[in-house]
This record gives C-alpha cells, sequence and structure tokens, in this order.
C-alpha cells in the first residue's frame, strides 16, 4: 500500500524545526564527519546447504561469474572438493582459461597457499573450501589487501 505524499511540502522543514525549538538537543554538525571512501571488502564468505545438485548448480553460477571477469588475471581455486574436476568445470560452463586448480602440497597448509595466491596478485580471486576461524578470516583479509585481490571462502554443508 502507497501513502500519497505531498508534493508542496518536504518533511525536512518539520525536522528541522523541531530541531531548532528544542535547544538542548545537540547540533548535528557536530557529529557529521567527512564520508570516507571504503575499499571493497577483502574477504568473503558464502555458505551453501541443502541438496547437493542445488549446492553445485549456484556454485558454478557465482564461479561462472568470476571466471569471466573482466580482470585478466586468475580466478584461482585453492582446496576444491572432489566433486569440482575439470570435466564438472566445463561442463558448468567455465572459463576454465581463466582458472587455476591448486592443491596444497607437503608440509603447506591450504590456508597458507589462499594467503600465497593472495599476497602475489596474480589472482583477482582466491577461493578457498576452509572452515575457519575469525584469525584465519583477518589473515586471508590481510593477504588479500596486499595482493589487491579478494578472498572467497566457500561452506559446502
Amino acid at each position: 500500500m502507497q501513502f500519497p505524499q505531498s508534493l508542496g511540502r518536504s518533511q525536512l522543514p518539520l525536522f528541522h524545526d523541531a530541531i531548532l525549538a528544542n535547544p538542548v538537543a545537540p547540533m548535528l554538525t557536530d557529529a557529521v564527519e567527512e564520508p570516507r571512501q571504503e575499499e571493497p571488502e577483502a574477504f568473503s564468505e558464502l555458505s551453501l546447504r541443502g541438496a547437493t545438485g542445488h549446492c553445485r548448480s549456484l556454485l558454478a553460477s557465482v564461479l561462472r561469474e568470476l571466471s569471466e571477469e573482466q580482470d585478466a588475471r586468475w580466478l584461482t581455486l585453492i582446496g576444491a572438493p572432489a566433486g569440482l574436476t575439470r570435466d564438472w568445470l566445463r561442463d558448468s560452463g567455465l572459463n576454465r582459461e581463466r582458472i587455476l586448480l591448486l592443491q596444497p602440497r607437503g608440509e603447506q597448509s591450504a590456508l597458507e597457499l589462499a594467503c600465497e595466491a593472495l599476497r602475489l596478485g596474480r589472482s583477482h580471486t582466491v577461493v578457498s573450501w576452509l572452515h575457519l576461524g575469525q584469525k584465519a578470516k583477518r589473515q586471508l583479509a590481510q593477504a588479500a589487501r596486499q595482493g589487491g585481490a579478494q578472498s572467497l571462502n566457500i561452506l559446502l554443508g
């Protein structure tokens, strides 16, 4: 339902008069700060729960969009679940020429590999599948800012 609004008188003068009528009210100009230019968040987390087919379909859509990014750098997938094979990527319509699939080796953890990939800055987005605490999330965000990249962690339920 919409309520008709009078075009002749705006609501701002009503509030303005109420503030000026109350001398005890703090002046709004004291609280106004210059707007900050905020950089985009360096870390995001996506949780997919439900039927496997639906989750894979949503995941394919997200990864497809990232694989078509105008940025010339890689979309890097670190420690992807076993079901996300090169065949699955192809069948899902992803641009495989712009995707790196990396698995940690030896003593290196998936978190360390993701941080290294982010810091290097050769990927526009590094996607991981990790269960993370707050400290690890901060590490990924810091590494992403250093490399001018985005970190996306996906939790599959």
